[in-house]
């Protein structure tokens, strides 16, 4: 309960333009949604180990490989999120459109160097000594950056289509092309849909919306089947004959229902033993379903729809129109990478490249998941650091008295 004193500090600040008292329930939000994270975190080490450890004996030489590396980034992510809590989030609208350039000419460089013959495949990393950084992870975040930058700062004309809607869907299908290039359509496609999902929500006319999906959907669909590994995957998702089904997703299959209902038990796969392609990164999620069961599974879909309601809090309660996006577009990122990696597993959609936020190997993708973690965070805790930055010269003038 607050005293008078207080009562009357808050009715000053609000006098003077300043933010009401966070809710209960916005509060409650950015702690529980840290939870949230760190658990997620901590299942992800333990299965990392668990899936990961005889294909870390077969390319390392040691089975504990994967296990170490994912307990640092892991460790790095925790202290990420800590820090970037503390900052103001407004930081990355200032900085959003050097953001933005970097990470297009981190892109046009990897286009670059793949058309000089340094990648005969795929070109998705960037390399810096011993590490490798995965570039479409920070395009990412760099469009949610700065779309929601201009969607705040377009907001009086924000349905015009010359002044608005053509400058956004130019700076969406420049990074949507450089990483479908790579290529990377799976990545790609999520990038457009948290562009479009922006400006949906930031209010640009759904007319203009309708009619460039009129366009891309047919240009999607002739890029997606150009590359026969595209062709094959999604030839076998909607085959019925058994047998023309990939390996892949058979394995992956037969390691669900070895599962059951309560699962075979903690390091007990069956499927992990080199049976499962990518057991530790893109198919995670099989062999917690292998080892925890109907019963695990459920839990880490509950984890993760914990996160999407804590985040769409964070982002209804956000002090601005910067905020309230930013918000809106780091928590449906992390949740659509979530739906599709786990709906890969399951066979609900054709196979495709996406890891399991905070669960899946790798270093890149967690480390910047947990920066948009600590932006949310720092969203949640905005107002109450305002007010006791404005509160603070009334209780000196009053001790003072």
């Amino acid at each position: 309960m607050l005293n008078r004193d207080k009562i009357a500090d808050f009715a000053m600040v609000d006098s003077l333009g300043a933010l009401l008292p966070p809710s209960r329930g916005e509060g409650i939000a950015g702690k529980l949604m840290m939870l949230i994270v760190a658990i997620l975190m901590c299942i992800g080490i333990v299965i990392v180990y668990s899936s990961g450890a005889e294909w870390a004996k077969k390319q390392y030489s040691s089975s504990e490989y994967f296990l170490w590396r994912q307990l640092a980034f892991s460790a790095l992510g925790i202290i990420t999120v800590l820090m970037v809590a503390q900052l103001d989030y407004h930081i990355f609208c200032k900085t959003s459109k050097i953001i933005l350039l970097v990470s297009i000419m981190l892109l046009a460089l990897l286009l670059v160097l793949k058309a000089g013959g340094r990648y005969s495949k795929a070109a998705r990393w960037i390399e810096f000594g011993p590490f490798t950084f995965q570039v479409s992870d920070f395009a990412k975040y760099a469009l949610i950056f700065h779309f929601s930058r201009l969607i705040s700062e377009k907001q009086s004309y924000i349905r015009d289509l010359n002044n608005s809607y053509y400058p956004l869907l130019t700076i969406l299908m420049t990074v949507v092309a450089l990483v479908a290039f790579e290529p990377n359509f799976s990545t790609a496609s999520l990038i457009a849909l948290i562009g479009f999902m922006l400006m949906f929500i930031g209010g640009v006319n759904i007319r203009h919306l309708l009619a460039t999906f009129s366009l891309l959907i047919p240009i999607a669909g002739v890029f997606a089947i150009a590359a026969p590994y595209r062709l094959a995957r999604l030839l076998s998702f909607t085959s019925k004959n058994e047998k023309e089904i990939s390996y892949q997703v058979v394995q992956a299959l037969i390691g669900l229902g070895n599962g059951g209902l309560f699962g075979l038990g903690i390091g007990a796969s069956k499927q992990r033993q080199l049976y499962l392609p990518l057991s530790y990164n893109d198919l995670v999620f099989v062999v917690i379903g292998e080892e925890y069961g109907m019963v695990g599974a459920v839990a880490l879909i509950a984890l993760f729809t914990g996160f999407l309601v804590c985040g769409l809090i964070i982002a209804k309660h956000a002090p601005d129109n910067f905020g309230k996006y930013v918000a809106t577009g780091i928590t449906m990122a992390i949740t659509l990478f979530a739906v599709i990696n786990i709906a890969v597993a399951c066979h609900l959609i054709p196979t495709t490249g996406v890891a399991l936020p905070f669960i899946s190997y790798g270093g890149t993708a967690l480390l910047l998941n947990s920066l948009g973690v600590g932006i949310l965070i720092s969203i949640s805790r905005y107002k109450k650091r305002a007010i006791e930055k404005s509160v603070q010269p009334f209780a000196s003038e009053r001790s003072m008295v």
